[in-house]
């Protein structure tokens, strides 16, 4: 690890497009470490527009992060089901399925579940 490392998300080191155009995820490596900036549009649900690339029934990716704006509900596969709005600090175990709430485009800053998240196979 180096002593400081710089990267910006506003140039990106890839960017994976959703399905149906409901947005896309932004990703820096920081020295073995992904982060990333998702921005999820408005209808935008992980079992429509992630599910067909992840190929797995619900998102299998731990995720510790941030939501910078927007709303996102989180329904766990055991049926608990959390909001998560600006300013809010969370973190979601594998097995879930999550879902923009409202009108507005939820962003979220990830730096534990991105690495491989709605990654195509080459």
């Amino acid at each position: 690890m180096t002593g400081l490392l710089r990267k910006s998300l506003e140039s990106p080191e890839e960017v994976r497009p959703f399905e149906g155009g409901k947005g896309q995820l932004a990703l820096v490596d920081m020295d073995g470490m992904a982060v990333g900036r998702a921005t999820f549009e408005p209808g935008w649900r992980w079992s429509e527009h992630v599910k067909p690339i992840a190929g797995t029934e619900s998102c299998e990716a731990a995720h510790t992060g941030y939501c910078v704006s927007g709303r996102i509900a989180v329904r766990m596969d055991d049926g608990e089901e959390q909001e998560f709005g600006p300013g809010d600090v969370m973190t979601i175990a594998p097995g879930h399925d999550a879902w923009v709430v409202g009108d507005e485009p939820c962003v979220l800053i990830d730096w534990q579940g991105y690495a491989d998240y709605a990654k195509r196979s080459a």
